[in-house]
């Protein structure tokens, strides 16, 4: 019997906001760091670390997150 696409992803998808009101929608956060006593806080952490590897490629400076939701 075939699965459920989607029913076993590795990923959760999440919506950041920045605090100049830009978004970015479906970034990608693995599943094995949230959760526990945590909930979603380790996101903010994987996604702001993200940003600086984004921001050091790049040249230009990301505006700090102000809001992460899962999409």
């Amino acid at each position: 019997m075939a699965r459920k696409p989607g029913s076993k992803s590795e990923f959760v998808m999440f919506d950041v906001v920045y605090e100049d009101g830009a978004m970015r929608s479906n970034r990608r956060v693995p599943k094995e760091i949230l959760g526990g006593v945590e909930g979603d806080e380790p996101a903010h952490a994987f996604l702001e670390s993200q940003d600086q590897e984004i921001a050091k490629v790049s040249g230009r400076p990301m505006a700090p997150i102000k809001i992460v939701r899962r999409s």
